[in-house]
């Protein structure tokens, strides 16, 4: 028997291809978006709130009342624009080319400040270069809505709601309905 069969850490170990790294094709992603853009039409079109005996005002926390397609849409650079300080907000991004909410957020903490630390950059970055590989259009933007609630148990309630509504598809509440192609 030869000495370094003896001592098993020292054999060479075979070398295995790395298995290759599954791509969406680019029917696959036309089609997932398209799924994903008629869920969003439907909730966008759907009136289904109850009506009430009493001319109430409006509750403007409401997710039924928060359109992020009627927003003002920022460049993904927002971030290089002077700091406007802490304002509480929820934030989408959007990829306005369908357009699709990708994704909902909140902070309190300055939008810049909670956003340059974010991990939905990395599916941000995946997304948009698949779109480049097959060349589709893409344009990915970001917008915020500055009436959330100042209680950090309220905006979060806030915004699960509006996840669920749009079943946003780069939040992991949603990974059950759109998979998680864009993922780590």
């Amino acid at each position: 028997m030869p000495q370094l069969e003896l001592f098993p850490e020292f054999q060479p170990k075979p070398s295995y291809a790395k298995s290759p790294q599954l791509t969406m094709s680019s029917q696959a992603l036309e089609s997932w978006k398209q799924r994903i853009f008629e869920h969003q039409q439907s909730e966008a079109t759907s009136q289904s709130q109850q009506g009430t005996l009493f001319d109430l005002a409006p509750n403007p926390c409401d997710s039924n009342n928060i359109d992020p397609f009627a927003l003002e849409l920022h460049n993904l650079s927002f971030c290089e624009k002077p700091d406007l300080g802490d304002r509480i907000c929820l934030y989408f991004v959007i990829d306005n080319e369908l357009p699709l909410v990708l994704y909902v957020g909140e902070t309190e903490r300055t939008p810049k400040q909670r956003w340059m630390s974010h991990d939905c950059h990395s599916y941000i970055g995946n997304y948009i270069e698949l779109h480049r590989r097959y060349s589709l259009e893409v344009s990915v933007a970001i917008a915020f809505w500055y009436g959330a609630p100042a209680k950090r148990k309220q905006r979060l309630q806030l915004e699960s709601e509006l996840i669920y509504k749009w079943r946003s598809p780069f939040n992991k509440e949603c990974w059950q309905w759109w998979g998680q192609p864009f993922g780590k």
